[in-house]
């Protein structure tokens, strides 16, 4: 996106009638395509196998007719709703000239009743009512994602990978842990090295071998923790060693990876997390950092009525949930720093909710603080940094 992109509004001049405007519908085998075209009196809508160069062909067809209707089409506006697909139609829409939107499906209103009527045609009328809105420069009809390119999207892949192998791991070692309390078993610790020539030794509480077929599915889960432990190992060396490579003079998300990595208590999983999910995405203020990862408030006010219903949620549950974790961490690493003698001083009278809840606040800080230091250099009062 350029600079001048903002996700509440369009700063480009709408002018309908020189402007065809499509909203995608899109399932995995048939996507549904509702248009507005100058010189139609309808609205077309149709429906067609989920092919980008049939959504292409379709739009040059629309502009072709509403030219032989007389009116010249200047611009194509397409947008659909995030999700399985991702952002790859809208990068092809964009290299073939045509201007291509992604709509935060949590961002568009939609009716509250309890049984109401919902198909593709009317959820198509709905994004183009919540699309034209956008498009007229109006706030708060819908928010539009920022599209990252492949390489921003590959760069996040091995964090959530490993992510996501480390929960597997943790499963395989529950469900290891579940067979074996079976038989009295408790303390076979299946992370050891030596674990699968351990098992073969293993007795029941009743001084009985392990029968085969359970034995035999423990050895099938430690295989497969074994192979788990392979890939995450190699995931974190590939990540080490581009980190080593890159020089010191270059600027971009490695070297805020590294950057954040001196900061005693953050780890390189955390910092690259951190740098790829949110602080190289070029956010325009602190506000913006704290709502994208969902640390701010959701107050319900109504009349007399004033309570806070907690965090919003609505931003990155990976940042959120890892920002919290650190913000525990940064307690015991960073004793003397300025953050840390602000959540001390305000958590005085020892309860157990001001706790809880000034964590998310100092969560919410240290992400601004972090941000403020991979982009203006400035380092948190009183943080300890490692040697370089």
């Amino acid at each position: 996106m350029s600079p001048s992109f903002d996700a509440s509004k369009s700063l480009t001049t709408l002018d309908q009638d020189s402007t065809l405007v499509a909203v995608i519908e899109m399932s995995q085998t048939k996507w549904l395509i509702a248009a507005t075209v100058p010189g139609f009196e309808r609205n077309p809508l149709k429906k067609l196998d989920a092919d980008p160069d049939s959504v292409l062909r379709l739009l040059r067809r629309w502009r072709s007719e509403a030219i032989q209707a007389g009116r010249e089409v200047r611009r194509i506006v397409v947008a659909y709703e995030a999700g399985r697909d991702g952002f790859w139609l809208a990068r092809w829409l964009q290299a073939r000239a045509v201007e291509a939107y992604v709509i935060h499906p949590s961002s568009v209103a939609v009716s509250r009743e309890h049984r109401r009527a919902k198909t593709d045609r009317l959820d198509t009328e709905l994004l183009m009512r919540a699309f034209l809105g956008w498009l007229r420069g109006e706030k708060r009809h819908c928010s539009m994602a920022a599209i990252p390119t492949i390489d921003e999207e590959e760069a996040r892949r091995p964090n959530r990978e490993r992510d996501n192998l480390v929960r597997e791991r943790t499963r395989i070692v529950n469900r290891i842990k579940a067979i074996l309390a079976r038989f009295g078993i408790r303390a076979f610790k299946p992370n050891l090295r030596k674990a699968a020539e351990k098992l073969e030794a293993l007795h029941t509480a009743e001084g009985m071998p392990l029968p085969e077929r359970s034995r035999a599915e423990l050895r099938r889960n430690l295989g497969r923790l074994h192979l788990l432990r392979e890939q995450i190992h190699e995931i974190e060396q590939e990540r080490l060693r581009q980190l080593s490579v890159v020089p010191d003079t270059e600027k971009g998300p490695l070297a805020m990876v590294r950057l954040l990595a001196r900061i005693s208590g953050v780890g390189i999983e955390t910092a690259d997390m951190l740098v790829n999910e949110i602080l190289s995405r070029g956010l325009r203020d602190r506000r913006a950092v704290a709502r994208y990862a969902g640390l701010t408030g959701a107050p319900d006010e109504s009349g007399q009525r004033r309570r806070e219903k907690g965090l919003a949620r609505a931003g990155n549950a990976r940042v959120r949930y890892g920002m919290i974790l650190l913000a525990w961490r940064f307690l015991q690493f960073q004793k003397d720093s300025a953050l840390a003698h602000w959540f001390c001083a305000r958590t005085a009278d020892g309860r157990g909710g001001t706790r809880k809840t000034m964590i998310v606040a100092l969560a919410r800080k240290l992400l601004i603080a972090f941000w403020r230091l991979v982009t203006t250099g400035e380092i948190p009062t009183g943080v300890a940094l490692r040697p370089v």
